[in-house]
């Protein structure tokens, strides 16, 4: 990972291994195209996302017209829905920023040298779950989230990552499909019951979208984490051993 030391005034953009240093004065593009250009992948924006520094308050600002993004402080504590047209003031030392295009799920990171809030106490879970991730999950639809969010985890640092279809998904696990699709469609419920933007939608992009969403939330919110990987392959061995 490269590694930017920037000035009281000037932000630091990572992805992938590199670092973007900009300057209080420039706006700094992220898409197919820009400062940042991503990855060649149509479904992503050409001009996705912009950050700019206006009277002394960093701002980043969604200016596509389709994709939103998940943005989260380093910690998970707090989490907000970047839908197209809105910006939102970037004010805690480091912030996570992932959304998806088609089935490839993006994350980068955000340093500010001298953020407008600062960290003055850390609060311990005993379920090791944020306020933001406080929802109960029963065992199976956890691993449900955990098989569609493995590429993801697996990844060191920021970078992208192909989703998992249902279908792979659910193979993963040793599940049949149709089990797989009812625990994704009560998680959904449960989430958008509570507030999580995405997980409902037209019926001809329902079924995509809901998965990149909801893997976009869960490892915003920690749901999951790397610890739970090896989970999955004691829950495929405990399927395996169901079915003989």
């Amino acid at each position: 990972m490269c590694s930017v030391t920037a000035r009281a005034d000037e932000l630091t953009v990572e992805f992938a291994g590199e670092a973007f240093t900009v300057g209080p004065d420039a706006v700094f593009t992220v898409g197919r195209e820009g400062d940042l250009a991503i990855d060649d992948n149509l479904f992503l924006h050409r001009h996705f996302l912009t950050i700019e520094n206006v009277q002394g308050l960093w701002l980043l600002s969604n200016v596509g017209s389709r994709l939103a993004a998940t943005v989260t402080d380093s910690g998970g504590r707090v989490q907000a829905w970047l839908a197209p047209g809105a910006r939102l003031p970037l004010v805690f030392a480091a912030t996570a920023v992932i959304f998806s295009a088609g089935p490839t799920t993006y994350e980068l990171t955000i340093s500010v040298a001298e953020p407008a809030f600062r960290e003055t106490q850390q609060l311990e879970h005993d379920d090791g779950l944020s306020t933001i991730g406080d929802v109960p999950l029963t065992h199976s639809q956890r691993m449900m989230i955990l098989a569609l969010a493995e590429p993801v985890l697996r990844r060191e640092g920021t970078g992208m990552s192909e989703l998992p279809t249902s279908a792979q998904a659910a193979e993963r696990l040793g599940w049949t499909l149709t089990r797989f699709n009812r625990k994704l469609d009560n998680v959904c419920d449960k989430l958008d019951r509570i507030g999580v933007p995405g997980l409902r939608g037209g019926v001809r992009s329902y079924a995509t979208n809901r998965r990149v969403r909801l893997v976009e939330h869960a490892i915003a919110a920690r749901l999951v984490t790397r610890s739970d990987l090896p989970l999955l392959d004691v829950e495929r061995e405990s399927a395996a051993a169901d079915d003989d």
